[in-house]
């Protein structure tokens, strides 16, 4: 059972990022008509600030979860990658009850109450002279919220399973650090001029 859920939440979490990453090319696409009505054509326009704010927003909130699930968020581990993987699964697991959970859950609740109220009163930009709707990024809060509670009870399972078996349960999709990859190349390298 455990291992089914880690799979659903992994595709979920990968799937949403994924999809949310097409927000870079909408984003770049706003940006370069921005530029040419602005400097081409003295036209510039009134809504391409808010536009921008919503797709970084959109960008942002959907890509924590796909972070979580292939384990890309910055983290602090000089000390916690000395420990065994059992020993690292005891310390994610007490951690996520402690830190990880009250926030996102916090997230979930309070970001659904802020965006039934911006639905409520169609909530509209006040920073600009465009008053573009905004009430329905909103509503990213409570999904992204969601989404990142879905993909912790997936890394709980995951930390369950390491401290039963010793190893950690292999991931979809694992974003490696640069210097990684790049020794691996280096040594790929070095195997073909050996031979």
């Amino acid at each position: 059972m455990m291992k089914s859920f880690i799979r659903f939440a992994d595709t979920l979490s990968t799937s949403m990022g994924k999809a949310f990453s097409w927000c870079i090319v909408i984003l770049m696409g706003g940006t370069v008509y921005e530029v040419i009505m602005a400097y081409a054509f003295n036209a510039p326009t009134l809504w391409n600030f808010d536009f921008s704010m919503q797709m970084y927003g959109a960008i942002l909130m959907m890509s924590g979860a796909y972070c979580l699930a292939t384990e890309a968020h910055v983290r602090g581990d000089v000390i916690y990658r000395l420990f065994n993987q059992k020993t690292q699964a005891w310390i994610d697991l007490v951690l996520y009850f402690i830190f990880f959970f009250p926030g996102v859950i916090a997230l979930a609740f309070y970001g659904y109450e802020y965006a039934a109220q911006a639905w409520k009163i169609k909530e509209t930009s006040w920073s600009s002279p465009a008053q573009i709707q905004i009430y329905m990024v909103k509503s990213m809060i409570p999904a992204a919220g969601v989404l990142l509670i879905i993909q912790g009870i997936s890394e709980v399972f995951r930390s369950i399973l390491c401290i039963q078996s010793g190893q950690w349960p292999a991931r979809m999709v694992v974003a490696e650090e640069t210097e990684k990859i790049l020794m691996r190349t280096s040594q790929e390298e070095d195997n073909q001029n050996v031979v």
